[in-house]
C-alpha cells in the first residue's frame, strides 16, 4: 500500500504515528524516584555501616557488596519499569497508525467502488431487463395448442373444445444447472467476464434464484460501504457433511464451522452497520432467509464438489459473515 499523502487527498487521514516518532523525556519520574531511593540508601549505609567500624580485608569487600548492591538493584528496576513505560507507549502510538490505516483503506476502497459500481450496475440493469423481455416474450409465445377433442354432441353442433393457455414461463425454462448456479452466485469477475453474465442472465430468468441473487447483491453492496469486499475475505472451508447438516435443520455449535470469517474488522464493522443501521439489518436477514431456502433444496442433489464449490462462492462467503454476525452459529 502506497505511502498517504495529505497535499493530495486533505480527507485521507494520515497516520502521524508512524511518520512523526515521539520523543521521549531523558529523565522521567522514575529515574527521579530511583535518584532518590540510591541517595537514601547511601546515606544509610554510611551512617550504619561504614563509619561505625574500621574495616579491612574482606570485611570492606562485604561492606561495598552492602553498600552499592541494594542501588544497582533500583537502578535495574528503574530500567525495567522505564523499558515497560516506553513499550505501552509504542504499542499504543502503533495501534493508533493501524486504526488510521484501516480509515484509509476505508475511504481508498469506498471511492474505488464508486469509480466502479456505476458500470457494473449498469451492466446488472441491462440483464435484468432482458431477462424480464425475454421471460415476456417466452410467456407470449408459449401457449400451446390441445388438439380439439370431439364428442358426438360438439360433432353434431360444430362447437371446439377450449384452449389452454397461459403457461407460466418457468414451468418451459430448461432447469439451471449446477454448474450454471453456483457460476452466477458467484457473480461476474469483472464487467468482461462473459461467463459470468451469461450465468447471470441464466439464473435471473428463474424465480427463485433471482431472488436469491437480488438479496445477495443488496447485501454485498451494502458491506462495500463499509470497505468490506468478499475477494479480500480468506474463510476457513467447511466441510461438505457441515453444509448437509445445516441443510438439514441443524443450527448453533453443531454447524459452527461454517462461520469460518475470522476477519476482526470485517465482523466488527458488520455488526455495529446491524445495530445502527435497521436497513441493513432487514437487508441481512432477508438474504439469510433466502439462503436457507436455497441449501435446502440444493443439498439433496448435490455432490460434496458441489457443495465445496458453493462454499467458495462471494454469496456463501457473504452468508458466513452475516451467519457469524447474526448469531446463525451460536
Amino acid at each position: 500500500m502506497s505511502e498517504p499523502n495529505p497535499e493530495q487527498d486533505p480527507e485521507r487521514p494520515t497516520p502521524l504515528g508512524i511518520y512523526d516518532k515521539p520523543s521521549h523525556p531523558s529523565v522521567t519520574e522514575i529515574e527521579i524516584v530511583a535518584i532518590a531511593l540510591s541517595v537514601v540508601w547511601l546515606i544509610v549505609s554510611i551512617v550504619f555501616l561504614v563509619l561505625p567500624d574500621k574495616v579491612d580485608g574482606g570485611g570492606f569487600v562485604v561492606t561495598l557488596l552492602a553498600v552499592f548492591m541494594p542501588v544497582a538493584m533500583i537502578w535495574v528496576a528503574a530500567t525495567a519499569m522505564r523499558a515497560s513505560r516506553v513499550m505501552r507507549e509504542e504499542s499504543a502510538r502503533l495501534q493508533t497508525a493501524i486504526d488510521a490505516i484501516r480509515q484509509a483503506y476505508v475511504i481508498q476502497q469506498q471511492r474505488a467502488a464508486s469509480l466502479q459500481e456505476p458500470g457494473v450496475s449498469k451492466k446488472l440493469d441491462e440483464i435484468a431487463e432482458a431477462a424480464k423481455k425475454a421471460e415476456t416474450a417466452l410467456a407470449t409465445f408459449s401457449s400451446k395448442r390441445t388438439e380439439p377433442v370431439r364428442d358426438e354432441a360438439s360433432v353434431e353442433t360444430g362447437d371446439q373444445t377450449s384452449l389452454e393457455l397461459g403457461t407460466p414461463a418457468e414451468d418451459i425454462a430448461p432447469p439451471l444447472t449446477t454448474d450454471i448456479f453456483i457460476r452466477a452466485l458467484n457473480f461476474p469477475e469483472t464487467q468482461d467476464d462473459t461467463e459470468g453474465f451469461d450465468a447471470l442472465r441464466l439464473a435471473l430468468q428463474d424465480r427463485k434464484t433471482a431472488q436469491l441473487v437480488q438479496a445477495s447483491q443488496d447485501v454485498l453492496t451494502l458491506l462495500s460501504q463499509e470497505g468490506i469486499y468478499m475477494d479480500d475475505l480468506r474463510p476457513d472451508m467447511a466441510r461438505p457433511e457441515v453444509w448437509r447438516q445445516f441443510a438439514q435443520g441443524a443450527r448453533g455449535r453443531a454447524v459452527a464451522a461454517l462461520g469460518g470469517i475470522r476477519d476482526r474488522s470485517s465482523l466488527a464493522l458488520t455488526a455495529a452497520r446491524m445495530k445502527q443501521d435497521p436497513i441493513f439489518r432487514d437487508a441481512v436477514h432477508h438474504f439469510l432467509r433466502r439462503f436457507d431456502h436455497m441449501i435446502v433444496e440444493f443439498e439433496p442433489n448435490a455432490s460434496d464438489a458441489d457443495l465445496t464449490a458453493l462454499g467458495d462462492t462471494r454469496t456463501a462467503r457473504a452468508f458466513m459473515l452475516l451467519g457469524r454476525v447474526a448469531g446463525t452459529f451460536d
